[in-house]
């Protein structure tokens, strides 16, 4: 994810946030004033932000204060100008108790806000830090734009007041919120990571004039949409503005692709990756600890394989273990000079690619934008979405949130960088839940009554989707011990080589799964089209979804159509395109993943296929029985009339993932 979330305290604030986050995660010295700790360490001043400020006399962009962080953050939930107010009404012979009563926004509480972390997509802080000053600017342009349309997303779906009687009560904040933004320029190690601090504040205000606590479940519950939205339009925004076009990149085995900006060369984001090499080397020594550790009796005390779950928890410990210590801020200038020296002398990049970044980039766009067509067919959208929600999901229950979360990285997979129209993502919802999801909420419970937190399963049963792979038998052996060097990355494992002595068995991702269940479900829909009534332009809509590497060849001299193709029926994988692919510059680290899960769905689409031809073949015999001599199976090119191309792990949605 893109967007982090972390709760704010009172006391938390004055020991962590004045002291670094405000000045850039540098160390403020000692009873040095805001605003000129901020100039020392070359970041800009804090602003307001949010449709709550009206109420409190602030206006957006507006200076943040030091006192006024310290009322609302630090002082359990004031007024941001709660020492002016104070002064007015003392000098106006108020009594103490009640000027300070009038500075108060509702009841005193200790969770005074919460802290989002927004940051883009590596290819787009590249960008920006190796670009020009004006790609710099629309850059950061973007990324303002996109962090107020998810602030104004949080107000109006997802900010909720809770009051009465166990929370019995819930509306809408109809004032809106109010946040602190603060800009960053460096991670930890001094790479580039153009990141905000957004600290929201938890107080919202009621129809009634009351102030009351918004409630801090439903921002966690919905960090990961809003991950989603803020990827979206960022992207969406710099596309446009520069040319540009997304691309999907995975990055880690098992696991959704990423959309990054087509034609940013891989070696520039492991430039920028130290620190997660890092964390990979010390979460392979927790991994290595946690399938040998044995309790006193010698019995083993973990699973002999490594869960998804325990996984993260690991690398929440990897990365608190490895994170190393904040460093003097520099200038954003001085910065963005040492960086493109950095990745000169250090990245493995030509220096011609460096300096024309954008122009590489714009080259790349332009290739995709001619061959990729931005098509988004809600009907089948929804059928992705909701296999991938309801395998991704255990138990196969999930709420509208994932649902959402699911819609808007279908549409950046699709749209490529492309704007959308306001909305498509709650069309797409929509769509799948009157068509694929099933409400199984409890309704005499309050929160069952919700409509963000109804309950629901897909419409299909478990056994029509494949089955899940079971995790690998493993027996660690106590006497074998991690490399001796943590620091150094483990070897890449070709395709076919036995897995090496320090390989951990980890239980399989569910995204694999997920990808293809959505697969099996678009094809069944697809031979019931004389059911449905409806046509689905499959091939135009998977098109829109592929790496531009695997996009079938071009089309063929018409005069030569009548020509068979030299592949057989169940051949699927563009050799040729998985060639090109391994000596692409942008997917190079795609292609070991992406060929080994082709190969899978390769058997999958193949049974699908000799299934479906099956059937055809019992219906065109039964059409005819009295006449065996003129019946005739239904041939590959008489279902071409219907279906433009036969459907292969190498076409579709599938590669991305």
């Amino acid at each position: 994810m893109t967007v982090d979330i972390k709760i704010i305290r009172a006391g938390q604030m004055y020991r962590y946030f004045f002291r670094e986050t405000v000045v850039g995660d540098g160390r403020r010295p000692a009873r040095t004033p805001l605003r000129e700790a901020q100039e020392q360490a070359g970041v800009p001043a804090g602003r307001w932000m949010g449709r709550g400020l009206a109420v409190l006399g602030l206006a957006p962009g507006e200076e943040v204060t030091e006192a006024q962080l310290r009322n609302l953050f630090g002082e359990r939930g004031r007024h941001p100008d709660a020492d002016r107010i104070e002064a007015d009404l003392l000098a106006k012979g108020v009594s103490p108790k009640k000027a300070f009563k009038a500075g108060a926004l509702g009841r005193r509480v200790m969770v005074t806000g919460v802290d989002f972390v927004f940051r883009p997509q590596p290819t787009i802080y590249l960008l920006w830090a190796l670009g020009d000053e004006e790609t710099r600017l629309v850059i950061e342009a973007a990324h303002e734009r996109a962090i107020e349309r998810v602030l104004e997303w949080i107000e109006d779906e997802v900010a909720v007041i809770r009051y009465g009687k166990d929370g019995i009560y819930r509306v809408r904040p109809p004032g809106g919120l109010l946040a602190a933004r603060f800009r960053h320029y460096e991670a930890r190690s001094g790479m580039p990571l153009l990141h905000d601090h957004v600290l929201l504040s938890v107080k919202g205000q009621r129809v009634d004039g009351k102030w009351n606590s918004i409630h801090t479940t439903a921002l966690y519950e919905n960090t990961v949409a809003a991950s989603a939205l803020y990827n979206e339009l960022v992207a969406a925004e710099v596309c446009e503005a520069l040319g540009l076009a997304t691309e999907p990149r995975i990055v880690t085995p098992g696991r959704r692709p990423v959309m990054e900006i087509a034609g940013v060369p891989h070696e520039l984001i492991r430039w920028t990756s130290r620190r997660s090499d890092q964390i990979a080397a010390c979460l392979a020594e927790l991994e290595h600890e946690y399938v040998t550790a044995v309790d006193d009796d010698g019995e083993p005390r973990f699973l002999p394989v490594v869960s998804e779950t325990a996984r993260a928890k690991m690398n929440a410990m990897a990365a608190r273990k490895t994170r190393p210590p904040k460093q003097k801020t520099l200038p954003l200038a001085q910065l963005r000079v040492w960086w493109k020296a950095s990745a000169i002398l250090t990245s493995g990049v030509a220096v011609d690619v460096i300096t024309s970044l954008l122009e590489y980039a714009r080259a790349a766009a332009a290739a995709i934008r001619a061959r990729v067509a931005a098509v988004v067919d809600v009907a089948l959208a929804a059928v992705d979405v909701a296999a991938t929600v309801f395998v991704m999901n255990d138990g196969g229950r999930f709420h509208r949130r994932h649902l959402v979360a699911e819609a808007r990285r279908h549409l950046a997979l699709v749209l490529r960088g492309r704007r959308r129209e306001p909305g498509l993502d709650d069309q797409v919802v929509a769509a799948a839940i009157s068509t694929h999801c099933l409400d199984i909420s409890e309704p005499k419970t309050t929160i069952g009554l919700l409509k963000d937190y109804r309950l629901y399963t897909a419409r299909w049963a478990l056994s029509d989707l494949p089955a899940r792979p079971r995790p690998p038998a493993f027996v660690p052996d106590p006497s074998q011990h991690p490399p001796t060097d943590p620091g150094e990355p483990a070897d890449v494992r070709a395709l076919g080589e036995d897995a090496g002595e320090w390989e951990i068995p980890r239980v399989p991702l569910q995204y694999e799964r997920a990808v293809l269940a959505g697969a099996v479900v678009r094809e069944k829909l697809r031979t019931a089209t004389a059911v449905r009534g409806r046509a689905y332009d499959v091939v135009a809509h998977q098109q829109a979804a592929m790496p531009e590497q695997l996009l079938p060849p071009a089309a063929a001299d018409p005069e030569h159509d009548d020509q068979e193709p030299e592949a057989g029926p169940t051949e699927a994988i563009d050799m040729t395109a998985l060639r090109a692919l391994r000596e692409s510059r942008t997917d190079v680290e795609a292609l070991d993943l992406t060929a080994d899960r082709l190969r899978h769905l390769q058997d999958a689409f193949a049974k699908v296929g000799e299934e479906s031809r099956t059937r055809a073949t019992r219906v065109a015999w039964n059409a005819a029985p009295d006449d065996a001599d003129a019946a005739h199976p239904v041939r590959r090119d008489d279902q071409q009339a219907h279906r433009p191309q036969e459907p292969g792990p190498h076409r579709g949605r599938e590669v991305g993932h």
